[in-house]
C-alpha cells in the first residue's frame, strides 16, 4: 500500500484553485505502473513543485462510478472495434463528499475527450431514469436514451490528483482499483496497479510526462471500462483487449475474485 506519508508532503491546492485546470476538453494519455514505482515519481514530483488536490477528506479521495451501456454493450464494443468517435455514460460519487454526477465522455477523431455533467441526487447513482432533467441531458450531450441503457460494471478506486505549478496539467493517479460486473456478478480488482492519467490541453510542456520517462513507464492505452468488462465477463467479445490484460498481468499482481 502507497505511504500515505508521501502524499501529506504535497503542498495542497483547493478545488477553487483547480477550477483553472478543468479541462474538460482535453487530451488524456495514460500509464501503468506499481507501488513502489508510484513512491518514487511522487517525490520527483514533489521536487518539481506539483501540488496534491486536497479536499475534507484529505489529499487522497474514494471514488464509486457505476458504468452504463446498451443490453448489446455497443459503447464497449465501439471501443473494442477501435471506432475513432465513441463515447461512455456514468454515474459517480465523489465518496468523501457525498457529490454525485451524471457524465459523458466523448472521444472525437482527433483523440480529445469532451466530459459534460450535471449533478444528481446520490440515490440516483444507480438509477437516474425517474429523473427527468437527468433523461433531458443524457439526451442531448449523447446518442442514447437513459431507456436504452443498463447499469454495466460499478469501479470503485482511490485517487489522487496533483497540478503542475503552472496550473496547464492535472494528473490523476488511482490506485485500489476494483470492477464488480452489474450483469455477471463477477468481480475482479488490478490488485497493487497503479493507472496514472496525464491530462492537458495539448499546447503546454508535461513535465509529468518526462518525470515518468525518467522512471521508464511508458504511455499505454487503457480503459479502466474495457479492462474490467474484459476481466468479468468471459462471454464478451474482447480479443484485442487480452493482450493488454496479460501485459497488466506481467507488471503488477492481477487479482480475480
Amino acid at each position: 500500500m502507497l505511504d500515505s506519508g508521501i502524499i501529506e508532503g504535497f503542498s495542497p491546492v483547493s478545488l477553487r484553485e483547480m477550477d483553472s485546470v478543468k479541462l474538460m476538453n482535453r487530451i488524456d494519455s495514460k500509464f501503468l505502473t506499481d507501488e513502489s514505482t508510484l513512491a518514487r515519481i511522487l517525490l520527483d514530483a514533489m521536487a518539481r513543485g506539483y501540488m496534491a488536490l486536497e479536499t475534507e477528506g484529505g489529499k487522497i479521495a474514494s471514488y464509486d462510478t457505476l458504468y452504463f451501456d446498451t443490453p448489446g454493450l455497443k459503447m464497449f464494443l465501439d471501443h473494442h472495434n477501435r471506432r475513432l468517435v465513441r463515447q461512455k455514460v456514468r454515474t459517480r460519487v465523489y465518496v468523501d463528499s457525498g457529490l454525485a454526477f451524471l457524465e459523458i465522455k466523448r472521444k472525437n477523431n482527433h483523440g480529445r475527450t469532451r466530459k459534460k455533467r450535471m449533478g444528481i441526487p446520490r440515490e440516483e447513482f444507480h438509477d437516474f431514469k425517474a429523473d427527468a432533467r437527468a433523461c433531458a441531458f443524457l439526451a442531448d450531450k449523447s446518442d442514447y436514451t437513459a431507456e436504452g441503457l443498463l447499469p454495466s460494471l460499478e469501479t470503485v478506486f482511490r485517487r489522487i490528483t496533483l497540478v503542475d505549478p503552472a496550473k496547464t496539467e492535472r494528473i490523476t493517479i488511482d490506485s485500489s482499483l476494483a470492477f464488480r460486473n452489474c450483469r455477471t456478478g463477477r468481480e475482479a480488482s488490478l490488485g497493487g496497479g497503479i493507472i496514472i492519467e496525464v491530462k492537458q490541453d495539448g499546447r503546454a510542456e508535461s513535465t509529468m510526462r518526462r518525470i515518468l520517462l525518467e522512471h521508464r513507464v511508458k504511455p499505454v492505452r487503457v480503459s479502466k471500462y474495457c479492462i474490467g468488462v474484459t476481466l468479468t465477463d468471459p462471454a464478451v467479445k474482447a480479443n484485442r483487449f487480452k493482450p493488454k490484460v496479460r501485459m497488466i498481468e506481467k507488471q503488477i499482481k492481477l487479482k480475480l475474485i
